[in-house]
């Protein structure tokens, strides 16, 4: 990972690569976890002695990537676990990857730490645009949060139909 403050990215949009689904372990929360056992079973999971997993495939990719041609979309999107959601975004209540002052997000009048992980390949450096800042930055905090469930911004079905018109 390298992660970077939000004011050093300038626009982000997934290009669906499918990166993120082919190299980092997901892991799952208690509930999320019981929502894919229930609907697919034990075997698309991995648990461990302190967490849950999305099972790999042999290649190391995600079992419910599915690829046509160069995109990939998630088979988990009613569904989605959270760490799946906020990639490539980490908001957190203290700086954990330094650079508090250019990290910081004021969310209504909470401060928040957002970083970006700087391996994503829909990432543009540079000064936030404010489509970025007032639009992206607080879907992602909505979600983290726990405030807002649907995904526009990011790599919901939804986003796709939205942006194809």
């Amino acid at each position: 990972m390298r992660i970077v403050p939000w004011t050093q990215i300038q626009s982000w949009n997934c290009v669906r690569c499918g990166l993120c689904c082919r190299h980092y372990d997901i892991v799952l929360k208690l509930p999320e976890w019981l929502t894919i056992v229930k609907s697919f079973g034990p075997e698309f999971t991995s648990p461990n002695m302190t967490k849950f997993l999305l099972r790999r495939r042999q290649d190391g990719s995600c079992a419910f990537l599915h690829g046509a041609s160069n995109t990939s979309v998630c088979r988990l999107q009613h569904m989605k676990p959270m760490a799946c959601k906020l990639w490539p975004f980490k908001v957190l209540d203290r700086p954990k990857y330094g650079e508090a002052e250019s990290s910081i997000y004021n969310y209504r009048g909470h401060g928040l730490f957002v970083y970006v992980d700087k391996n994503c390949t829909g990432l543009r450096l540079g000064t936030p645009t404010p489509e970025f800042s007032h639009s992206v930055i607080p879907e992602f905090v909505e979600i983290a949060l726990g405030i807002r469930q649907n995904q526009y911004k990011s790599t919901s079905l939804l986003g796709l139909r939205l942006r194809s018109f």
